[in-house]
């Protein structure tokens, strides 16, 4: 239900909007500068005389089962999931979706595995060595990496270890291609998105260790005599990750929906760099593709963070 809202409302600002502004986007198909006749064939291939919400229904149609664009004798049929054919390339949106994916999964599982490791171990350690010199040195560098933008950082580190130092070639190949090379372009990617998250992650770890610490159950534990490590890892740990699955489940499925600025910083051929070429191309099919996808994702992410909830905290099973 949430991504059919979703749908007919991405679907009605690309469509409306653009009519509602005096602009037609049978014109950004076939441009400015062509003859009536063929505005007005492109308009009919495209339906786009047609009602909106007949044009919503021919849209939710193509995903499932396909759509034909016809215009007379001129016929073009779009496998499903149609997501209609871009404005500039007058390719089909789905296989630019489906080249794209691969990049940004790759992108957002190792940022993703870097960032979750990386800052939920230092915001333990801080919380159980709370204003020790390592609590306030990781708790600067969480706020440095909170603070710095991104494009800031993929710069710096592009100007320092690829260009000066030349440790790293950022020259993006797909891993059936070359595994090699793929490491070596995502490094580099990898390390500045887990700087910014991990000091978000850093930061919560610690808030919610430390207001857990003082619990009547963590205290009961210690009284029973178990080992540190278990009152941490088996008690603790349990209610520190339920705060920390709501963020991910968030964070995850909007970074695969496209991490713009980190793509587009390190040219990589990924789901943001594909939407910020569509913008500036004002390719609506593109950005529609985009978008409903980012969506998806977020709907999906959140959904498996819902069933993991379950198994990280008895209490909502009990509940």
């Amino acid at each position: 239900m949430m991504l059919l809202v979703v749908t007919l409302t991405t679907f009605a600002i690309f469509f409306m909007i653009p009519k509602w502004a005096g602009s037609d986007p049978a014109l950004l198909f076939v441009g400015k500068q062509s003859d009536p006749e063929a505005i007005e064939g492109i308009r009919q291939k495209l339906s786009l005389d047609d009602p909106l919400l007949v044009q919503f229904w021919h849209f939710i149609e193509g995903l499932f089962v396909g759509r034909d664009y016809a215009n007379g004798n001129d016929v073009t049929h779009c496998p499903a999931p149609c997501f209609g054919y871009s404005f500039r390339t007058e390719q089909a949106v789905w296989p630019q979706l489906t080249d794209a994916m691969p990049v940004t999964l790759s992108l957002a599982a190792g940022a993703c595995a870097l960032w979750l490791t990386g800052g939920v171990l230092t915001g333990v350690v801080s919380a159980l060595r709370r204003g020790s010199l390592w609590d306030r040195a990781a708790m600067g560098v969480a706020l440095a990496g909170v603070s710095l933008p991104i494009y800031f950082t993929g710069l710096l580190s592009l100007a320092v270890f690829s260009y000066q130092l030349n440790w790293v070639d950022v020259d993006y190949k797909s891993l059936g291609e070359d595994p090699g090379m793929w490491f070596q372009s995502l490094v580099l990617p990898w390390i500045t998105l887990a700087f910014l998250y991990a000091a978000t992650y850093a930061r919560l770890t610690r808030a919610t260790m430390l207001e857990i610490m003082g619990e009547d159950y963590i205290r009961t534990a210690r009284a029973k005599g178990l080992r540190e490590r278990v009152v941490i890892g088996r008690h603790a740990m349990r209610s520190t990750w339920t705060p920390i699955l709501t963020l991910l489940g968030l964070d995850l499925g909007a970074l695969l929906g496209g991490a713009v600025l980190t793509e587009t910083t390190y040219n990589l051929p990924g789901m943001g760099r594909l939407a910020v070429t569509a913008i500036s191309n004002k390719d609506l099919p593109v950005i529609l593709g985009v978008t409903l996808m980012a969506a998806l994702f977020i709907v999906v992410a959140n959904l498996i963070v819902d069933l993991l909830y379950a198994v990280v905290d008895p209490r909502v099973r009990l509940g």
